[in-house]
């Protein structure tokens, strides 16, 4: 079975659910404790065993680009103050020099499109799509789980998970031939359903395994939902020409593309640090809930 190196994180968009933050900080840098949000997907990939990072950016975002590069003053303040553990772990989570790569979405035109500007890029062999505002709190990072299920299966792999029936029109939903509780198999996708036309309760998340072949659908620019490249759309017409598979994943998710959930998400990741939950369970257990 094909080995996942390559991983794909559209990061393009203007993250207006967070203005005016968002008008000077791209929304993937926001942080959920102390690391921002794309620190935590790019460490979940290197878990994964990716080994080649492409990001799809867009105007304003340098410091995202910055962020997984050397600060020269940063480290030489560092190194004259004696802050060498400080130093050593500035130096551990960084890629390898080469293994990050960036390609401009010159518009947003969906992340269909966003995926398609990274093809020349990822070439002709499956690869991970990650979303930067969509975290999911397990020991098993999502995107390892997704990994070693398409070891077993091939093809397509989705991380999903079950969404009530009311708010199927906010997400893509499967539409399935088996499910085993675990792994289900796919026999189509539909982008947003009302909930009454809603084939299951199934929706994707934001972790994909993609074969090539996508960019052979997205070339098409056809629009969809939002009239916007759906990715949705493309992996639907990709059904039937090998295997499409739905993987329940463990773990607690997180949607942090709105600000309650970004909120909660900052609670659930820092009461996992020892550093941190102490203080934050004596404050939170004081609120006058």
């Amino acid at each position: 079975m094909s080995v996942i190196r390559k991983a794909v994180f559209p990061v393009a968009g203007l993250g207006t659910r967070f203005l005016p933050a968002t008008k000077s900080i791209p929304k993937e840098m926001l942080t959920i404790v102390d690391r921002p949000l794309i620190h935590y997907v790019v460490e979940e990939a290197k878990a994964a065993g990716i080994e080649e990072f492409i990001f799809v950016t867009s105007r304003g975002k340098s410091a995202v680009e910055d962020h997984f590069d050397q600060a020269y003053e940063l480290e030489n303040t560092l190194e004259s103050r004696g802050k060498i553990d400080a130093l050593k772990e500035l130096h551990e989570w960084l890629p390898e020099a080469g293994t990050v790569m960036y390609t401009r979405q010159p518009a947003p035109l969906g992340l269909g499109h966003a995926v398609w500007c990274a093809r020349h890029l990822v070439g002709d062999e499956p690869f991970a799509v990650l979303l930067p505002d969509e975290l999911v709190l397990n020991d098993v990072p999502c995107l390892k789980q997704l990994v070693d299920a398409h070891t077993k299966t091939g093809g397509n792999v989705l991380g999903v998970f079950d969404v009530p029936r009311a708010e199927t029109n906010r997400y893509g939903i499967l539409d399935v031939i088996s499910d085993d509780g675990s792994l289900v198999e796919v026999s189509g996708l539909v982008e947003k359903p009302d909930p009454e036309r809603a084939p299951s309760t199934l929706s994707i998340t934001g972790r994909y395994i993609l074969m090539p072949e996508i960019f052979g659908y997205l070339s098409e620019q056809q629009k969809g939902a939002g009239d916007e490249i759906q990715l949705t759309d493309a992996m639907a017409r990709m059904i039937g020409n090998g295997p499409f598979h739905g993987l329940r994943f463990k773990g607690e998710r997180h949607d942090c593309g709105n600000v309650n959930g970004f909120l909660r998400a900052n609670i659930a990741f820092g009461l996992t640090r020892e550093d941190v939950a102490p203080s934050l369970k004596e404050f939170l257990s004081g609120l006058p809930l």
